[in-house]
Formats: C-alpha cells, structure tokens, sequence
C-alpha cells in the first residue's frame, strides 16, 4: 500500500514531449500556479540530491518567481497530517495512512514555502478541485489558464489537468516541473494530457515566450531566468555586477541559454556570453541583439 524508494530517471525535455492537440498559448493575465503536493511527505520517496528533484525544484522555483513578478496567482496543495479514516476513505485501501504516520513531513520543501500572498489549499483526492474551493478562486481572479507543477504527474497532477478541462479551465502541464513514480508514468502523463485533455509545457516556454514573441525578452524575465541557475545558498550578497561562474553557473547551462534565445529571435554566441558573464553585462549584450522593439526595463 505504501509508496516505495523511487529511483531517478532524466527529467523530459522538449523536444520528447508528446504530439500537442491543442495550441493554446499561455496568457499571464489568465492564468494561476498550481504547485501540487510539493510536501516533504511525497518527496521522502526521491534521492534528495538526485538530477530529478534539484531540477524540479529548480524549475518550479523559477516559474513562481516568473508568477509573483508577472502578478499570477500561486496555489498550492497540501495534504492535512490528521486524516480522520472517513475523510480518506478509499485512500486507505490504495495508500494506507499516508501522512498521518509522518505528521512532521507535511510542510512543504523549504525552497518552495509558500508565502504569506499565496494560497494554500487542503488536498482530500487526486483532483485539486475536489473539496476546495479552486474553481471559485479562479472565477473570482478572472482566471482561465492553470499551471500544473509538482508530484505526482500521473496520479494528482493529471487527475487535477483533467478535472480542470471538464470545468471549461485550459491545463497546461509543465513537463520539466513535475516528478513521478518512473520515467514511462511521467510521459503517461504528459501523454494522456496533451492528447485528451490539455497543453505539455515547458519551464522555458512560461518564463520566456508567453511575452517575448510579441514584446522582446524583459528585465525581470531574464534576471528570474539567471538566477534560477545559480547557487541559492550564494544569491543573498548577490550583485548584478558579480561574475555568474562564482555562484556556480557552467558551460552547459550557457549553451542551453544560447539556444534558448535563439528560439526567441535573439542570436547570441557562446563566445560572447563567456566573455561578459555578469548579470548587467549579459542583460546589455541581450539588448544589442533584439530583432523585437525595445523592451522597457523596470528593475
């Protein structure tokens, strides 16, 4: 009944994503951040130091930053550590008691802590939508477009994707900010929502082209992009001044960046990246090369 030690497996990527159904396009200003059960309890399962996990978190890091700069709401769900046996009803007979034999796991992943303007939901089934509120929420905000990251991606995750469509609510899951039992249940996942219900998304689609193609690449898109692939534990004396290799940025992470900008019009070399690698160099060299109209920088 109990989950068991999870192995890690490569964390898709793009170009393995399944054929998408349906081309709608990720608005800011209807969408909200589902961060699904991201709670020390479901984690405990995973190698904390494994790729998987330190690239979940990272991701999923990233795009809420992307979120509060961009005025998206974030929610979250969280299972309660006191369970009565009727409020889990089936749950037992699949899972057993779940949190309720580790109360002291129910808070989520330090790096992901909700803060004080986010909203955290209480989690009874699969669907997020069962038993809470969400849909009202979204309805309230004006909000028609749901993100989905966290864990588990073909159990809740799906589950809340799916119930979220049959509300007349566009999922899109983020293929890269997600985990799962195995690597062939996570594409199960990716599979099913991009064929029957919803759109597979990236963690680079959200923080960059839901704007970019239509107004450039922003400041604050850039800056929440960088930081994402630095050492948190180095970011609080950080200066945009500072060499980006010190805080642990390396080559591949700037051949991924090359590539990423190039995606969005904006031709860049390695060469010339390695040569200025600090924060305000980079954001001045970026500048130089926009095949868009100027971009108003707020920083």
């Amino acid at each position: 009944m109990s989950i068991l030690t999870i192995p890690s497996y490569p964390m898709p990527t793009s170009d393995t994503y399944p054929n998408q159904k349906v081309n709608w396009v990720l608005e800011p200003k209807r969408a909200v951040l589902l961060i699904h059960d991201m709670q020390a309890y479901f984690l405990r399962f995973y190698d904390a130091e494994s790729e998987l996990i330190k690239t979940l978190k990272q991701n999923l890091a990233a795009i809420k930053a992307y979120c509060r700069a961009n005025g998206i709401p974030v929610v979250y769900t969280a299972q309660p550590n006191n369970q009565k046996p009727e409020d889990r009803a089936l749950l037992n007979d699949m899972w057993g008691s779940g949190l309720n034999d580790f109360p002291e796991l129910q808070h989520v992943v330090k790096e992901l802590t909700p803060s004080e303007q986010d909203t955290v939901l209480v989690k009874w089934r699969y669907s997020a939508f069962h038993r809470s509120n969400l849909q009202e929420l979204m309805e309230s905000w004006g909000r028609d477009q749901l993100l989905i990251g966290g864990v588990y991606a073909h159990i809740g995750c799906m589950m809340t994707a799916v119930d979220a469509f049959m509300r007349d609510i566009q999922p899109f899951m983020i293929g890269d900010a997600l985990a799962d039992f195995s690597e062939s249940e996570h594409y199960q996942a990716l599979t099913y929502t991009a064929g029957r219900a919803g759109r597979v998304i990236s963690t680079n689609e959200v923080l960059l082209a839901t704007s970019a193609r239509s107004s450039g690449l922003h400041y604050e898109q850039f800056k929440t992009q960088i930081l994402s692939l630095l050492d948190e534990e180095e970011l609080e004396d950080f200066q945009a001044d500072d060499e980006l290799i010190d805080y642990g940025l390396d080559s591949i992470q700037i051949m991924n960046l090359v590539s990423q900008w190039k995606e969005l019009g904006i031709e860049v070399s390695f060469q010339e990246l390695a040569t200025a690698a600090t924060l305000n160099a980079w954001w001045d060299l970026l500048q130089t090369k926009m095949t868009t109209k100027p971009v108003d920088v707020v920083k």
